[in-house]
C-alpha cells in the first residue's frame, strides 16, 4: 500500500458537515480528489479551513494532464514533500505535525517511519546497482538522497 493511501483528512466529519456531503477519510481517495480538484462549496468552510484545502489543491493538484487529478502527479508530489520534510531533519512525528498545519492531513508516524525506512533501502539499491553498471553520477545522487533522509 502506497504511503498516499495512508494519508488522512484532519476532522473529516466535521468537513463534511460543513460541505453537507460525504467526504472519505483518505486525502488521496477519489471522492476527496474531485471535491478539491472541481472546488465546489469550499465556500462552505470556514477561512483557515478554506485556505488549507485551497493550498493543498494548488500544491499538489496543479497539473496539466488531461487524467488530473487522476494522473498521480498529485501523490508525486505529495511523496517529494515528505521527502523534503526528512531531508530537513524533521522525524516522522514532526512531519506528521507540520503536514497537520500545512493542509489538514495527516498520517500516522509509524506509517511514515516504514515509507523513509523503504525509501532508505532502494536508494540503497539504486545506489549499488549504479555502481555495478559503472554509473557513478547516478551511485553519488542516491547515495546523497540516502544520506539526507537518515
Amino acid at each position: 500500500m502506497a504511503i498516499t493511501d495512508k494519508i488522512y483528512v484532519k476532522n473529516h466529519r466535521q468537513l463534511s458537515a460543513q460541505l453537507d456531503t460525504n467526504i472519505p477519510r483518505s486525502a488521496f481517495s477519489g471522492a476527496t480528489l474531485d471535491l478539491l480538484f472541481q472546488g465546489e462549496n469550499l465556500a462552505e468552510l470556514d477561512s483557515a479551513t478554506r485556505d488549507r484545502v485551497l493550498d493543498f489543491a494548488e500544491d499538489f493538484l496543479d497539473c496539466d494532464c488531461d487524467a488530473n487529478p487522476y494522473c498521480g502527479h498529485p501523490e508525486e508530489k505529495f511523496i517529494r514533500y515528505l521527502l523534503e520534510l526528512r531531508a530537513q531533519g524533521l522525524d516522522p512525528e514532526a512531519m506528521v505535525d507540520v503536514m497537520t498545519d500545512d493542509y489538514m492531513v495527516y498520517a500516522y508516524s509509524g506509517d511514515l517511519l516504514s515509507f523513509l525506512d523503504d525509501a532508505v533501502r532502494t536508494l540503497d539499491a539504486v545506489e549499488a546497482l549504479a555502481g555495478v553498471e559503472g554509473h557513478d553520477d547516478v551511485a553519488d545522487r542516491a547515495d546523497r538522497r540516502r544520506r539526507s533522509l537518515l
